[in-house]
């Protein structure tokens, strides 16, 4: 059977099947954490402020997904990597297309100083940020994935 491109897959993903995404909550140790601003040229979600995510790609473990998509997004090595959970992601795109994806959830420890936009063309903006302290406004699956893992990352922010 023939592989589809990368490209029809990702037009796909989510739409015509499960999609499946490892996310990461990059933190610095000393109580921030990292979010991105999604550009104009992002797949949705334009312009609001997430957690870093890439999608699964075809047999790679999660764990080096998540390794692969920190350095390519922010420029970083993954110092510790620890599995908060998942979560299953019902939602609609902004022309009402219905998606469905699984999130796995990694809290990533970082060094502050190797963290950067490596992909500008993707994010508008990069910051550090405290629970108290959220910039607006937030991806749509934010909410939830705060509210899921909040004693979680009120223990790993300290």
């Amino acid at each position: 059977m023939k592989k589809l491109s990368s490209e029809i897959l990702r037009q796909h993903k989510g739409v015509s099947f499960v999609g499946v995404t490892a996310t990461f909550f990059c933190y610095d140790g000393s109580g921030e954490f990292f979010l991105a601003k999604r550009s104009q040229n992002a797949r949705d979600e334009k312009s609001r402020w997430e957690v870093g995510a890439g999608g699964l790609k075809w047999g790679v473990d999660p764990l080096e997904n998540v390794r692969r998509e920190i350095k390519e997004e922010y420029g970083a090595k993954a110092k510790k990597i620890e599995f908060l959970g998942y979560r299953n992601m019902l939602r609609k795109l902004e022309d009402g297309t219905p998606t469905h994806w699984i999130g796995l959830d990694f809290a990533v420890l970082v060094d502050r100083k190797q963290m950067k936009n490596n992909e500008p063309d993707m994010f508008d903006e990069v910051g550090w940020f405290t629970l108290e302290n959220l910039p607006t406004p937030v991806h749509s699956q934010m909410p939830g994935y705060l509210k899921k893992y909040k004693n979680q990352l009120a223990k790993i922010l300290g």
